[in-house]
C-alpha cells in the first residue's frame, strides 16, 4: 500500500445505511476491520418528523436505539483497540442517547467520554423561520402552517473540534451522513476551511460508505457475482490519506464485493449536478473522479474536487398533509391483471360511495398498480398476459376517518367479486399521517451549534463559507466511432447503474463497463429518451450531467414520485427500481462487438 497511499492512514468503517439496517454489523468492523473510527448512519428526512413525536411522548425517547444495540455488545474491544466512534443516531434528542450510552459502558465497567452536538433542531426558531416564509427550494411552495420537525443539516466541522476536545464517542443529530467521514478526517489531518480538494475528498469518502454495504456489493446491477456472500455481506471500510485519496475495501473473509462498479454506482447514488454537490463544509465536484481496481476488494479513489460551501445550511422540515391508506392483494388466473384492476375499482366506486353517503369529501388521490403486470413501466411495458399480480391501492384523505370506511370494506371483494384473490396477510389496512418534506436554506450565522463534552457546552466555530461559484458548462461528451453494422443490445450490456430519490425527484446514475462504451451512452442516453421511458410518472424535466472521469452519466428526473417518500401512494416513492428498469432501454453498438474477441463476445441477454 505504500506505492499508493503515502504517510499515516486513517480507517474509517460503517456498520449502518438507516435505521432498520442489521445491528451485527459494528461487531464485524471491530473484531476484523482494524478500525480507528467506527461510524453509523440512521436518519432520513421521515425519520426526525417520527423521532420527534417519540420525544413528546416520552423525554427519554427521540433517538434511535438501534446503534447503541450494535456497539454495546463489542464495548470491550472498542475501548481495548482505541477505536473512537461517531453517529448521528441521537436524532432529536442526542443528550438521552449520551445518557443511554454511557449507562451501556458503566455496565460493562468501562469510561468514555462522550461529546454531543447539536443545534441542527430549529423548532426553537419557528416565529422566525415563519416571518421570514422560505418557499420549498425545490418546487417553490410556500411555508407549511406549522413543522412535525425543522432541521438543519449540520456539517463535519463541529464533529472535528469534539474529537479535537478529547472525545472518544461524538454523538449528533442532524448531519450531512458524509459529515461522520470527514469530521474525524479534517482532526487527524489537520485540514484546514479552505482545503477545499481535501474536503470534497473527505466527503466522497464518506458519501461511499454511508450507506453501508451498498459500496460492497449490495444492490450491485451484476447481483449474481455477489449472491453467493449476501447471508454474510461485508461492511465498507475506508483507508485515508491526508491528500484526500482513499481505498475502499472491506474485513477479509465476509460476503459481498468492492470493485469499481460496485464503487461507482455508491458514487452516483443520490448525489444530483456532480458538479455541485453542496455540504455545509464544501461544494462538492465528483464529475473527474478517478477509481482503480488495485487488488482484490480495493479500489483507489482519486481526485474530487471542491471551492467553497456558501454561507446557509440546507433545512429539511417535515409537515403533516392529510393521511393515506396503503394495502395489497395478489389475485391469480387468466387475465388476473384485468381482474385485479377491476376489482380495485369497484371497491374504490363503492367506499367512495358509502364515504359521500357519511358526509365525506372524495378520496384527494387514488392509485391503484398491478405488480406482475409491468404498471410501473408505462409505455416500456412489455406484452404479455400475467396470471398472477399483486395488486396495490393507496388512497388519500384528509380525514382518516374516511379511509377507516375503506379498511372495513376491504375484506368484501373476496368473498364479491373475482375469483383468485388471496394474500390478505394483516388484516384491515390502517391510516397513517402523509408527512411531506419542505426544504429550504437558513443562514449558518443564524444556527447556533454547541459542543457538549462532560457537562460542559461550548459553541462551535463554523466558518461563514464564502460564496459557491458555479462551474462553467460541461465539456461536449465524446463522440462514438461510426462502423458500417450496428446491432441493438439493451443498455445493461454497457453499464451498471443504480438509483434513489431526492425528495419528489429521481437520481439515476448510469456507469459504462468499459471506456469504449461511454461514448455510445452519451450518444444515446439523453435526458429526452430517458424522459420518454419514465413519461407515465414525468411531471418536470429531465437533466442530465456527465462523470467523465469514471465514465458515468447521472440524470436528475423531476417531479417524478408523485410526491415522494411518505406522501407517494406508489409502490416504489423512492425510484429505487427506476436505474434496474432503465437498463432494458436499447441501445446500438458496432455488429463487430458481438464477434469473438469483440468487448461484447459471448454476451447473453
Amino acid at each position: 500500500m505504500g506505492r499508493v497511499l503515502n504517510g499515516k492512514i486513517v480507517r474509517i468503517g460503517s456498520s449502518s445505511a438507516a435505521w432498520g439496517d442489521t445491528t451485527l454489523a459494528a461487531r464485524q468492523l471491530v473484531e476484523k476491520g482494524k478500525l480507528d473510527y467506527l461510524v453509523g448512519d440512521y436518519l432520513a428526512e421521515v425519520t426526525m418528523a417520527l423521532l420527534a413525536r417519540a420525544r413528546v411522548k416520552a423525554p427519554e425517547g427521540g433517538f434511535v436505539p438501534d446503534w447503541l444495540a450494535s456497539v454495546k455488545p463489542v464495548l470491550t474491544d472498542i475501548k481495548r483497540q482505541g477505536i473512537r466512534l461517531v453517529t448521528n443516531s441521537g436524532g432529536m434528542n442526542p443528550g438521552a442517547c449520551r445518557d443511554a450510552f454511557l449507562v451501556a459502558a458503566a455496565e460493562a465497567g468501562l469510561d468514555f467520554k462522550v461529546a454531543v452536538v447539536t443545534g441542527d433542531d430549529l423548532s426553537g426558531q419557528a416565529a422566525e423561520i415563519a416571518c421570514a416564509a422560505p418557499a420549498e427550494m425545490f418546487s417553490g411552495a410556500p411555508l407549511p402552517e406549522r413543522f412535525a420537525s425543522v432541521n438543519a443539516y449540520l456539517g463535519a466541522t463541529p464533529i472535528a473540534q469534539a474529537l479535537s476536545d478529547g472525545a472518544d464517542v461524538v454523538i449528533t443529530g442532524r448531519v450531512v451522513d458524509s459529515a461522520m467521514v470527514l469530521g474525524p478526517l479534517i482532526h487527524e489531518f489537520g485540514w484546514q476551511v479552505e482545503d477545499y480538494d481535501r474536503l470534497a475528498a473527505g466527503s466522497l469518502a464518506g458519501h461511499v460508505i454511508e450507506c453501508g454495504a451498498q459500496a460492497t456489493g449490495g444492490l450491485f446491477t451484476d447481483w449474481e457475482e455477489v449472491a453467493g456472500g449476501w447471508h454474510d455481506m461485508g461492511f465498507p471500510i475506508v483507508e485515508c490519506a491526508a491528500d484526500g485519496s482513499f481505498v475502499v475495501t472491506k474485513p477479509a473473509e465476509t460476503g459481498g464485493l468492492v470493485s469499481v462498479g460496485t464503487v461507482a454506482e455508491q458514487i452516483v447514488y443520490e448525489i444530483g449536478d456532480p458538479r455541485a454537490y453542496r455540504l455545509p463544509d464544501v461544494t462538492c465536484d465528483f464529475s473527474e473522479v478517478r477509481l482503480e481496481q488495485l487488488d482484490v476488494d480495493r479500489v483507489l479513489v482519486r481526485n474530487a474536487k471542491g471551492r467553497a460551501p456558501g454561507s446557509d445550511y440546507k433545512v429539511c422540515g417535515t409537515y403533516l398533509d392529510g393521511f393515506r391508506l396503503m394495502t395489497t392483494y395478489m389475485i391469480a388466473g387468466w387475465r388476473a391483471a384485468d381482474k385485479g384492476r377491476r376489482t380495485a375499482d369497484a371497491l374504490i366506486r363503492r367506499t367512495g360511495a358509502i364515504m359521500a353517503a357519511r358526509g365525506f369529501s372524495p378520496y384527494r388521490e387514488v392509485s391503484v398498480e398491478c405488480i406482475g403486470a409491468e404498471d410501473t413501466y408505462g409505455a416500456a411495458r412489455r406484452d404479455f398476459e400475467a396470471r398472477e399480480v399483486i395488486v396495490k391501492i393507496g388512497l388519500r384523505h384528509d380525514d382518516p376517518k374516511a379511509l377507516e370506511i375503506f379498511a372495513r370494506e376491504f375484506a368484501h371483494p373476496g368473498v364479491a367479486m373475482a375469483q383468485g384473490l388471496t394474500g390478505v396477510l394483516h388484516g384491515r389496512p390502517k391510516p397513517t399521517p402523509v408527512l411531506r418534506v419542505h426544504s429550504f436554506l437558513w443562514p449558518k450565522a443564524r444556527v447556533p451549534v454547541e459542543i457538549e463534552v462532560d457537562g460542559e457546552a461550548r459553541r462551535a466555530t463554523i466558518a461563514d463559507g464564502g460564496a459557491s461559484n458555479d462551474l462553467p458548462p460541461d465539456a461536449p461528451p465524446p463522440a462514438p466511432l461510426r462502423g458500417a453494422r450496428t446491432v441493438t443490445v439493451p443498455l445493461r450490456a454497457l453499464a451498471w447503474g443504480r438509483s434513489g430519490d431526492k425528495g419528489n425527484h429521481a437520481n439515476i446514475g448510469i456507469i459504462a463497463r468499459r471506456s469504449e462504451f461511454y461514448p455510445y451512452l452519451c450518444e444515446q442516453v439523453t435526458a429526452e429518451r430517458v424522459g420518454g421511458f419514465f413519461a407515465h410518472y414525468l411531471e418536470g424535466e429531465v437533466r442530465r450531467y456527465l462523470l467523465p472521469g469514471f465514465n458515468a452519466l447521472n440524470f436528475l428526473l423531476e417531479d417524478v414520485l408523485g410526491g415522494g417518500g411518505t406522501a407517494s401512494l406508489r409502490y416504489d416513492p423512492q425510484a429505487k427500481t427506476y436505474a434496474q428498469m432503465l437498463l432494458d432501454l436499447p441501445v446500438e453498438v458496432p455488429a463487430a462487438w458481438l464477434e469473438p474477441r469483440g468487448p461484447l463476445s459471448g454476451w447473453q441477454p
